[in-house]
């Protein structure tokens, strides 16, 4: 007969008992979190799945901008050395800037909405009482109804504009789109980082079409054809920025105008406010000052602390560790009642960016 295993009839000597003493390796928030992203230096940085997307990023921006660079470096000493070294500075500063950008873009929490472990507890009630959980629910957001909708996931009702993440698998605050090209969700809290980001690309694009074009009249005169067989270093450059820069730059201004009409990409396609009133509209200035000049709110988890382990949850269920570790939702966000109509009780959403949100379930 084979030996049973895990069932100790004897009594524990001080070896055993020093061994059953040790508490297993605690383990961080991010180490236990059933999401897709990826963490880094500790659960400091926060990449979404596909942040491998970021070499070909990297070398779609770097390998152009470091050749026109490295041109212009050898042009000094040819002709015009006080010209070519600004054009030189502008490229970089121009280079670094836009590294800068989508390194916050893509390891920044975009506003991840911490999960819960079980339905909330009025609707787990329902679900005794045999009713239905409702997957929709009305609101009022600025005097005008919208819906929210209840996620299978994430177990909750997701705030105004947020929406549910399928590649990082995630409900996010103010949910713009996930760009494969950062490898992250743009959302509340890195969507100024990649306006700042796609516009600098513009901006680079344009730099090197213009000056390379700039330098080679400068050195070769007008001669078009005596041009285009003496460099063709610039010749690639000016073709590769010209493709580039409709795809970068028609993107910059579709998000400047998302911007003034305060939408976002998921609200454009979906809603259409374009068609019908938008309850977040506060006015063209209003809208500019609440993307380039307004606080970005703290993160709603904070990754590093440590989650309170228990023996018989699962991975996928610590929402109640979340909320230990990090304390209430949303801090420094402006505050908005929740008005339950069939229930006299009364919750509370933590939505930033609104100015005033009575929220009532029909």
């Amino acid at each position: 007969m084979g030996k049973k295993r895990g069932h100790v009839h004897n009594a524990p000597s001080n070896d055993d008992t020093m061994i059953s003493s040790q508490d297993p390796k605690p383990k961080r928030i991010y180490q236990l979190w059933p999401g897709n992203n990826t963490f880094c230096c500790g659960g400091r940085l926060v990449f979404g799945p596909d942040a491998s997307s970021l070499l070909l990023t990297t070398s779609m921006i770097g390998t152009p901008a470091l050749t026109f660079s490295i041109r212009m470096a050898f042009m000094i000493g040819k002709s015009s050395p006080l010209f070519h070294s600004l054009i030189l500075m502008g490229s970089l500063l121009l280079t670094v800037l836009d590294f800068i950008f989508l390194f916050l873009t893509s390891s920044r929490d975009p506003g991840i909405i911490p999960r819960n472990k079980e339905a909330p507890e009025a609707e787990a009630l329902e679900r005794l009482s045999s009713t239905k959980l409702p997957r929709t629910k009305d609101v009022l957001v600025n005097g005008y109804t919208v819906k929210v909708k209840f996620c299978e996931t994430c177990l909750l009702y997701r705030p105004p504009r947020a929406s549910h993440c399928s590649t990082c698998n995630n409900c996010v605050q103010r949910f713009d789109h996930h760009c494969p090209w950062v490898g992250q969700c743009i959302a509340l809290r890195n969507y100024p980082y990649f306006i700042g980001f796609i516009s600098t690309s513009t901006l680079l694009c344009l730099y090197v079409f213009v000056f390379s074009w700039v330098s080679m009249l400068e050195v070769h005169g007008k001669m078009l054809l005596m041009v285009i067989t003496d460099d063709i270093i610039f010749i690639v450059l000016i073709i590769y920025c010209f493709i580039v820069v409709w795809f970068v730059g028609g993107l910059t201004v579709f998000h400047l105008y998302l911007i003034c009409t305060n939408q976002t990409t998921c609200e454009k396609f979906r809603y259409r406010y374009d068609k019908k009133e938008n309850p977040y509209r506060k006015g063209l200035f209003k809208n500019l000052f609440e993307v380039f000049f307004a606080r970005i709110p703290p993160p709603m988890i904070n990754f590093r602390d440590w989650a309170q382990e228990e023996p018989d949850v699962e991975v996928g269920s610590i929402a109640s560790e979340l909320d230990r570790a990090f304390g209430p939702r949303g801090l420094n966000c402006q505050e908005e009642k929740l008005y339950v109509k069939e229930r006299p009780t009364i919750a509370t959403f933590n939505i930033p960016g609104n100015s005033s949100i009575n929220v009532r379930s029909r």
